[in-house]
């Protein structure tokens, strides 16, 4: 049953010793029921949130989530374009736990709004995001990959998908082709956010204001938080690209785009993955609707490489349609490991 704001309210009073609510209300965000959430007004003119999770896979992310923000000092945070959640406190409940956060401004983004000044914006956010001293991350013990690392774990995915027996043989060929290749490989490993979607995106109508869900807080490929943008139009996807490009300050990463687009496609095999762990028949369905429509524009175009003269295989429509049909980590789905990647997540866990 869900939590009512009112008791979430007072949850608050207990996570945040002298908290004085003088309003409250029902927050959702389309999270499938993995939190209960309210907005609280304080009698010192401020907008908290509380959020209590529903489901062990919401837990896991939330403990997550409170060890990146908890590595990201004011030094690190000042260094970013835009506001970043900070927890203020906590409270066990029913078995999990109520954590209270300073309720950020903004929006979450819509890909048809990828334009202009927000393609601008959302280019330089990501590109603050990636310029980030790897140091932190190391110091907090939070997962890291090589760039060999990487290669090795979507070749994982690739072969996990293969298992099941519902991967098209054109994508399994598209995808192993472009996995052992081993120039699109050749990147520099940097600080990512790691789920990073369009709705990780707060936003006003002209700039990024708020990043939120750092669950996945990483050093690793940069391409996986660049791949929600190819559901953006061609001009905005390719805006996006650009500003990203300026606002680093390492060498360019020239098949950062093609990544990006082998990490969206393969998001369809992970939600395969993800249905064969639950062993919820639905979700298998629904992934390999998704896999069926894919293989369709694959041999549609004509296309069975992701090199560099390839382009998205969906249209901006398509691709919007199928990447928002699939949850993404900051909805509660819990992340498929990769391997070879170094975590103490579920020890710092415990201490939180």
């Amino acid at each position: 049953m869900a939590r009512t704001p009112f008791t979430l309210a007072a949850l608050s009073t207990a996570a945040v010793p002298g908290l004085e609510v003088v309003a409250t209300r029902e927050h959702t965000t389309g999270e499938h029921g993995d939190y209960d959430a309210a907005i609280m007004r304080t009698a010192d003119g401020r907008e908290l949130i509380i959020r209590v999770p529903r489901t062990q896979a919401a837990e896991t992310e939330q403990a997550a989530d409170l060890i990146a923000l908890a590595a990201m000092s004011p030094g690190i945070r000042s260094r970013l374009p835009f506001e970043v959640p900070t927890a203020l406190g906590q409270s066990p409940f029913d078995g999990s736990r109520a954590v209270v956060y300073d309720f950020l401004p903004g929006r979450p983004l819509e890909l048809e709004r990828v334009h202009g000044e927000i393609a601008v914006s959302a280019g330089q956010a990501v590109a603050a995001i990636h310029s980030l001293p790897i140091g932190f991350v190391l110091d907090a013990g939070l997962p890291q990959q090589s760039a060999d690392d990487a290669q090795r774990s979507v070749l994982a995915v690739i072969e996990r998908a293969q298992a099941t027996g519902s991967l098209p043989a054109a994508l399994r060929s598209r995808w192993n082709e472009a996995a052992s290749d081993e120039s699109l490989w050749h990147f520099l490993p940097t600080v990512i956010n790691g789920a990073l979607s369009a709705d990780s995106l707060l936003v006003d109508e002209q700039s990024v204001r708020a990043v939120i869900g750092w669950s996945a807080l990483s050093i690793g490929d940069p391409a996986r938080d660049l791949a929600w943008v190819m559901g953006a139009q061609p001009e905005a996807a390719e805006a996006v690209f650009s500003w990203y490009e300026m606002g680093r300050q390492t060498s360019a990463d020239p098949r950062l785009q093609q990544r990006a687009l082998l990490h969206a496609e393969l998001d369809l095999a992970r939600w395969l993955l993800h249905g064969h762990e639950l062993h919820d028949q639905g979700i298998i369905a629904d992934a390999e609707s998704m896999l069926d429509t894919l293989v369709e524009r694959v041999h549609q175009n004509g296309v069975d490489r992701l090199d560099q003269a390839t382009g998205p295989v969906l249209d901006a429509a398509q691709v919007e349609q199928l990447l928002s049909q699939t949850p993404t980590h900051s909805e509660g789905l819990a992340p498929i490991e990769d391997e070879n990647v170094e975590s103490q997540r579920s020890s710092n866990s415990d201490d939180e």
